[in-house]
């Protein structure tokens, strides 16, 4: 007999939930990530994880295609990638001109500092835009401060 992972009851032999505490379990996890809408040849976390893949094309190809575009979780995912994209472009263009205009001004190692900041920015946004793909594989609904509020009333 299986033991639950969260408060260690015995668990009955195919159950998908301890009666104690409710916890998932490992088998009710698999079939959650395996399960297809119907007609849909992929999962909904892989298309949640496919829909940050190219930015805002892939989200708003999901929000479009059937039966993607009926699953909550999908599109929650979807118009946060959409989000989140435009919301980094714009962060990328402001911080551009920024610091265009104060390399202009200031020379030196206060512009070797600036060109540094200038490189991390994109580079910290690339991480978090994986962290986000792995939350969504992962079948989690992790909001983005603001952003994330926003998908979550226009995925409703």
């Amino acid at each position: 007999m299986a033991l639950c992972g969260k408060c260690g009851a015995e668990l009955p032999e195919g159950a998908a939930f301890c009666r104690s505490c409710g916890a998932r379990t490992a088998r009710a996890l698999k079939d959650c990530l395996t399960s297809k809408p119907q007609g849909a040849s992929l999962s909904p976390n892989m298309a949640g994880l496919l829909a940050y893949a190219l930015l805002f094309i892939t989200a708003i190809l999901f929000l479009t295609l059937e039966p993607y575009k009926n699953d909550k979780f999908v599109r929650f995912h979807a118009f946060q990638a959409i989000f989140f994209s435009v919301a980094a472009f714009g962060l990328w263009v402001v911080l551009s001109v920024l610091s265009s205009a104060l390399g202009l001004v200031l020379s030196g190692l206060m512009g070797l500092f600036l060109a540094l900041i200038g490189s991390l920015i994109p580079l910290s946004l690339m991480l978090y835009w994986i962290f986000l793909m792995h939350k969504a594989y992962h079948n989690e609904r992790y909001m983005i401060p603001l952003v994330g509020r926003l998908a979550a009333k226009r995925a409703n």
